[in-house]
């Protein structure tokens, strides 16, 4: 057994969000301790009133502000990480990271403390820069690199995400590729048959048309809007594309874009809901400018939905061979324009796409995949008389 000290984010949801629950709730039913720290201000941030009893799963760091995107903590943050971390005493500590200050200072205190350090290395990326989004985010690689060169090791999602990092100086020996895995018994398509009063509550709200889905931010990297302008040039009889997430341009685009053939459903913290959202979708399209390795990507396709993305990070490597349709970060109006009638007039190909994207799931991104590999990295760094302690 190890115990970890797993620093990451609780809220706003996210993709890190959904990794670092998924992941610590993965290594707690393997039997290791872990100790979830994340940004949540206590009752009493005067007084420092974070709870720091080494028998408490979680710590709360204080934080000025929150996002989706980024952290910056208060002032007293660090100082209390670091006790945190003395009255812990873990194995290794593992961030997840969430684009903080303390994400800089990381490397020295665990040096300080002789623990092993893990980062997990979430920011979006296009390993070809070819748009100015993509720009942006090669900025946040080069801001990391010098310090991601100082942990112990880095987790990447893709192998394309490993070679940006080097030629930024990123020692090759620092990073493990280990891509994002799903529950696939969790996200699943629905069995003929399948009845529960979730499933049936959205089916009711969606309709008798076939479904479209879009889920994640709303925000210009994801490039929600390309698709939006595709849906609103082809008109797909039948159809009804549904955007499920929130973020800075919801409000922008349902302004410009609301009508009746676009279902607005917004945020949607309830998992068995978000599950059966895919389940009734037969199409999922992602249209981003920048990515990782998309979880939402990795739960359509684990649904048996037929997936859509571009070949942004490693969404592209995803579906490659088949298991799905990548379209280019260039011209994804365009494209969308030209597919979406096919896909909306061939239902035995949308089946035989969810079909491979589920297969391909199950081949290289399950949870228990992810969770071996993570847990043979520890095992890397955790000496044998620690482990056995």
């Amino acid at each position: 057994m190890v115990q970890i000290a797993w620093l990451g984010k609780k809220t706003p949801f996210c993709g890190n969000v959904s990794y670092g629950l998924s992941t610590t709730e993965a290594l707690r039913q393997r039997g290791h301790q872990t100790h979830f720290i994340h940004f949540d201000n206590p009752r009493n941030p005067e007084s420092g009133g974070t709870s720091l009893l080494a028998n408490d799963p979680d710590v709360s760091l204080p934080y000025l502000v929150k996002s989706q995107v980024y952290t910056i903590p208060s002032p007293g943050a660090q100082r209390e990480l670091r006790d945190s971390l003395e009255r812990l005493k873990p194995d290794i500590v593992h961030a997840s990271l969430t684009l903080s200050p303390l994400d800089f200072r990381l490397p020295e205190l665990c040096q300080q403390l002789g623990v092993p350090l893990v980062a997990t290395f979430h920011p979006p990326f296009d390993a070809g820069l070819r748009n100015i989004t993509a720009g942006t985010q090669q900025l946040t690689y080069q801001l990391y690199a010098p310090a991601l060169a100082r942990y112990d090791r880095v987790i990447v999602f893709s192998q394309l995400q490993a070679d940006v990092l080097v030629r930024l100086g990123v020692p090759e020996q620092r990073l493990v590729v280990i891509p994002n895995g799903v529950d696939t018994e969790r996200w699943a398509p629905a069995t003929h048959g399948t009845s529960n009063l979730t499933l049936k509550r959205v089916r009711e709200r969606l309709g008798s048309q076939r479904i479209f889905l879009y889920m994640g931010r709303l925000a210009t990297e994801k490039n929600v809007e390309a698709l939006l302008r595709a849906w609103r040039l082809t008109s797909p009889t039948g159809c009804r594309l549904v955007i499920v997430g929130d973020g800075p341009l919801s409000s922008g685009l349902m302004n410009q874009f609301g009508n009746g053939e676009v279902l607005w459903w917004g945020y949607e913290p309830d998992l068995d809901t978000r599950v059966a959202l895919l389940q009734c979708a037969e199409v999922f399209v992602l249209p981003s400018l920048v990515e990782g390795l998309s979880l939402a990507l990795l739960e359509a396709m684990a649904s048996g939905t037929a997936c859509v993305a571009t070949d942004a990070g490693a969404d592209g490597e995803a579906l490659e061979g088949g298991a799905g349709i990548v379209l280019s970060t260039q011209g994804v109006t365009t494209q969308l324009r030209t597919l979406l009638p096919v896909l909306r007039d061939q239902p035995v190909l949308t089946a035989e796409l969810g079909r491979r994207a589920r297969q391909r799931a199950l081949e290289r991104y399950t949870i228990s995949r992810n969770i071996d590999a993570i847990e043979a990295l520890y095992g890397s760094l955790v000496s044998s008389d620690q482990r056995a302690a």
